[in-house]
């Protein structure tokens, strides 16, 4: 395709037709715009469906339900109800379901290839902050001369930063209006940065820069005061060098060096979630086992986005959600990657009584599964990530990620990026093109325009005050993105469901949002 040719609709049709996963979209239930503005949860007729579905490009923040999803339920209840506890162990025929015992392990087998790994180095298992906690708990160990942590300091707002919130308006000399016991609404203040009738003028950007942080800052954050030590001495954070909205691999690289001799641990998000920045995992893994550090990535917007390959780059952890490209539904159960040379369980203790395994915070469903209804009183975990497990996991859950990784198993993670990046290639030419004056473009793409460091999302920052009429003018029209206070809108187009066609019409209907918006500021 000419890139000095306008792009037609017609253009984005031949590309769907051309796409080798253009019938995958049929696995999914898209709401309609019907759906989207009814009170009730009565579903569109059918032919209101085939006319008129709307544009949902927030796989980033949650992924659509696989149409599969609702039969593999009903299996699950189906045998609850007919088996009951003898659910547990026996195999039935007519459904693709295993015994709920098995059922974690078949989820696992499963997940290992959108994450390049072997199926022992995964667990299927808990949330994500859950996971990291028990991971950091394993391989967080500081002492006297290491004990610092590097993580990327820009990212998601979670509700655990009320008590950290506390401590730092306590430790803060700056004056304040903030009444701490509003933070019990602390979701609705983060989601904002802050509250401006809470927040003194001069207290605001020092409450900002605290409140950039996301669930590994405030997992690290009470892991580190679990070790009796100070977050202000152990945390270091690597933020993006102004006016750059992202990360350099020669940044990390470079922060790694400059505290090498006194870091316990490396924890970094494989995606950025607000840019959609990749990093290089690869690289920075290997450069930081140079020098001798254990490292660990958050996986978050990475797993069912981009090809991951963790067990060859050696990867020593990683954890992840499965709501999101991974398809299984809203807070639904995570993963977890351990590689195999952390999992390695030796039989009994040498002379000197080192214990036989990586020590971890211990569970009786992380047991030798040969065992495990023994209830002997020494525990012995399974080899591998399994062996990290604690308690017994949904089999609920599980049933509904099967639903949605049966759908990935029809295809490869090459295949689905190989799509993902000429979509949202063709996503990022068609916003910066067109426009009637493109020196006075009311919005820009801060993630990177390199392919290599990027997943499936494009983040557009509007000018001020755009924010809200565009997102009304786009709801109004039936189409749905993530967005991010003050300015940020996060369009992902997730190629197992979304056209060429979604992102055309996507970008007409944003273009008359902004002439919109623009009109009323003026």
């Amino acid at each position: 395709m000419n890139k000095t040719t306008p792009i037609s609709r017609g253009a984005a049709e031949r590309l769907d037709h051309e796409d080798p996963l253009r019938n995958f979209g049929k696995q999914f239930i898209t709401p309609t715009k019907s759906d989207l503005k009814s009170k009730t949860l009565t579903r569109s007729t059918q032919a209101e469906q085939d006319l008129q579905q709307c544009i949902y490009l927030c796989g980033n923040s949650l992924g659509l339900q696989p149409r599969r999803y609702s039969e593999r339920i009903n299996e699950h209840l189906q045998g609850w109800a007919t088996k009951g506890v003898f659910g547990h162990f026996v195999k039935h025929e007519g459904t693709t379901l295993p015994p709920w015992l098995d059922i974690d392990d078949m989820a696992a087998e499963k997940m290992a290839p959108l994450v390049g790994a072997l199926k022992q180095e995964v667990a299927i298992m808990e949330t994500l902050t859950a996971n990291l906690h028990l991971l950091m708990a394993s391989f967080y160990r500081p002492t006297k001369e290491k004990y610092k942590i590097i993580l990327e300091g820009k990212a998601f707002p979670s509700d655990h930063v009320c008590v950290a919130l506390q401590n730092f308006v306590k430790s803060s000399a700056l004056p304040t209006k903030l009444d701490l016991s509003s933070v019990l609404s602390c979701e609705s203040l983060l989601d904002r940065h802050y509250a401006s009738s809470l927040i003194s003028p001069a207290l605001k950007p020092n409450v900002v820069n605290f409140f950039s942080a996301d669930h590994q800052q405030y997992a690290v954050y009470s892991q580190i005061r679990h070790h009796g030590l100070k977050p202000e001495d152990c945390m270091i954070l690597i933020e993006p060098a102004k006016p750059s909205a992202t990360i350099t691999t020669e940044q990390i690289l470079a922060t790694i060096d400059q505290h090498a001799s006194s870091i316990a641990l490396v924890l970094l998000p494989g995606i950025q979630y607000y840019t959609g920045q990749l990093l290089d995992i690869k690289t920075i893994t290997s450069y930081a086992h140079s020098k001798g550090l254990t490292i660990g990535w958050d996986l978050a917007h990475a797993v069912g986005n981009v090809e991951l390959s963790l067990h060859e780059w050696e990867a020593d952890f990683a954890a992840w959600c499965t709501y999101k490209y991974v398809n299984s539904g809203p807070g639904s159960i995570a993963g977890l990657f351990v590689h195999e040379k952390h999992g390695k369980v030796n039989e009994g203790t040498d002379t000197s009584g080192i214990q036989p395994y990586r020590p971890r915070l211990s569970g009786w469903w992380g047991g030798d599964k040969g065992v495990r209804f023994n209830m002997a009183p020494e525990f012995v975990p399974q080899p591998g990530a399994a062996g990290f497990q604690v308690g017994n996991p949904s089999a609920l859950a599980i049933t509904g990620l099967l639903a949605s990784l049966e759908v990935f198993a029809e295809t490869t993670m090459q295949t689905i990026r190989t799509k993902s990046i000429k979509i949202t290639a063709f996503l990022e030419r068609l916003l910066l093109e067109n426009s009637k004056d493109e020196n006075h473009r009311p919005y820009w793409i801060i993630t990177p325009s390199d392919p290599s460091q990027r997943g499936a999302q494009l983040s557009v920052q509007l000018e001020p005050n755009m924010l809200d009429p565009v997102l009304e003018f786009l709801e109004e029209a039936g189409v749905v993105v993530d967005e991010r206070k003050p300015d940020v809108i996060r369009v992902a187009p997730a190629p197992l469901y979304n056209s060429y066609v979604d992102v055309f019409d996507f970008v007409e209907i944003f273009k008359k949002a902004c002439q919109n918006a623009k009109a009323r500021k003026n």
